[in-house]
């Protein structure tokens, strides 16, 4: 379960004047999007629940809020991220309720593998137990880090599946709380130091550097089978929160200036299915990080990312994990529900 504020959800848009409003959801918090709905409805704000997958704070609705009349977006959780928005929008981030001290101490003698000096991480959905963790682990002997990162983040010590800048300190490994293995693998791609992963959930423990090795090789896999193309479809999200127009526009440019055929492509929901057809022998997606990486299997052509284009033209010979870094974060930015489309 997860916690959402609905008192505190209706007081911000009865201070913004809001009369209907446009409510976005992940797949986990459908019910609580209905629930919401009702709420608001029964206090006087007439409430719309967007049907499309959410693929995280990137993908605002704000676009569909406004062709639907609607006063503000709610966006449900996801924390805060700075983007320019059509209207006033209300990021409500869900913490879950549940320890994460527990398995913490039950897997201890893991954690101690990863040296006295560790970088403590996590997702939107712990970052409310940060602090009680870091008391613990400075109790057992531990010098914990919880780093600031960057202005796509919200929290110290909060990662995205794109961006992991808060990991990037001076510590000797890195412990990540959370469920899945995405995060954590792109923790280790991108920090190269031992990651664990500690699950609050069952509260199991996984290394990840052997999971970041396999995935490795899969994307050098990809890497080889882009070798011989010749014509690219590169791609760049119109999702606000994935547009790198600038760097799609640079990894056309280094193609054609290696003399391959290379073409600038622009997709909301990036998928193989609606790629057929195309004229390319492969394809560079400059979006989220996630679809080349998750999805690569259900593509009939190569796909990858702009670091993976720059090791196919013999530009560089380490792998390096595709992160969307934001600039210096400003202490003073509000975290938890912000209205972003009002200060912006």
């Amino acid at each position: 379960m997860h916690e959402v504020s609905n008192r505190e959800i209706l007081k911000t848009l009865r201070e913004l004047g809001a009369e209907r409003v446009l409510i976005q959801t992940p797949e986990g918090l459908k019910r609580e999007a209905q629930t919401l709905a009702d709420f608001l409805e029964d206090n006087g704000i007439e409430a719309i629940i967007n049907g499309d997958v959410n693929y995280g704070a990137c993908d605002p609705a704000d676009r569909e809020a406004k062709l639907l009349g609607c006063d503000a977006l709610i966006h449900l959780g996801h924390s805060y991220m700075r983007l320019h928005l059509e209207v006033p929008t209300i990021f409500v981030p869900a913490f879950a309720k549940v320890e994460v001290v527990p398995v913490l101490e039950k897997n201890i003698d893991e954690i101690r593998k990863l040296g006295r000096r560790i970088a403590l991480v996590t997702t939107a959905q712990h970052v409310h137990r940060l602090e009680e963790a870091r008391e613990f682990l400075e109790k057992q002997g531990f010098e914990v880090i919880i780093g600031k990162g960057d202005s796509r983040v919200s929290w110290s010590g909060q990662v995205l599946g794109c961006n992991f800048s808060p990991a990037k300190v001076d510590a000797e490994g890195v412990l990540f709380i959370g469920a899945g293995y995405f995060h954590p693998i792109g923790l280790a791609l991108a920090t190269g130091k031992p990651t664990l992963a500690v699950n609050p959930y069952s509260g199991d423990a996984f290394w990840m550097d052997k999971e970041a090795e396999r995935l490795i090789r899969k994307r050098w896999a990809q890497i080889a089978k882009a070798m011989d193309a010749e014509r690219f479809g590169v791609i760049t999200s119109t999702k606000k929160g994935q547009l790198r127009l600038a760097e799609a526009k640079r990894v056309v440019k280094l193609l054609r200036e290696h003399g391959k055929y290379a073409r600038l492509m622009a997709m909301n929901h990036i998928n193989y299915p609606a790629l057929e057809g195309f004229d390319f022998d492969a394809y560079v997606v400059v979006a989220c990080p996630r679809v080349p990486i998750d999805d690569y299997e259900n593509w009939r052509k190569p796909v990858l990312t702009p670091t993976e284009v720059e090791i196919l033209l013999g530009l560089r010979d380490d792998y390096a994990f595709d992160e969307i870094l934001g600039v210096e974060r400003n202490e003073d930015e509000p975290l938890g529900i912000a209205l972003h489309g009002v200060r912006d």
